[in-house]
């Protein structure tokens, strides 16, 4: 009888080492499928077109520091006053203050370096299809996204355009 009990208890353990094994395959192919999943996510660092478009339409609405009479212009505003050649209320070329603001629009919104997705752009704004103003930082590569944005103004017809290289 002690040789049917010990038999039983081997068999017993075979059992308990068997599922002990079963499970951990389970378990490596659940692991497995997780990382493929994590593996294929999209590349969320890349840049898209509608970001480039959205970039420009809200930009053309910010708010620079350039003061007329009235109120502070915003960017579209400060554009045509730079072409017209006018000064903003406290004396600085207008030029100036959009060069500068767009400049921080740009280097915040789209910061250039090797370690991110932004390795260079080109921004244009063009008056009558000649150009008016040229920002472009970083390496050109023939990769990019881009957009632009037309408007009127004053009987004028201006086009902001913006690629961004990665």
């Amino acid at each position: 009888m002690n040789k049917i009990f010990e038999r039983g208890k081997s068999k017993r353990a075979q059992e308990e080492m068997v599922g002990f094994v079963v499970i951990i395959v389970i378990v490596s192919v659940i692991i497995l499928v997780l990382l493929g999943f994590l593996l294929r996510s999209p590349d969320t660092s890349t840049v898209e077109n509608y970001e480039v478009e959205s970039f420009i339409q809200a930009s053309l609405q910010y708010t620079s520091d350039c003061k007329d009479y009235l109120e502070f212009l915003a960017v579209d505003d400060l554009i045509v006053l730079c072409q017209e050649g006018g000064i903003c209320g406290d004396g600085r070329n207008s030029c100036e203050v959009l060069n500068n603001t767009l400049m921080g629009l740009i280097e915040t919104g789209w910061p250039v370096s090797n370690q991110s997705a932004v390795k260079g752009y080109k921004f244009d704004i063009l008056v009558e299809e000649e150009g008016m103003l040229m920002l472009e930082k970083g390496n050109k590569t023939g990769n990019y996204k881009g957009a632009f944005q037309a408007f009127a103004k004053r009987g004028n017809d201006y086009e902001v355009s913006l690629k961004i290289y990665s």
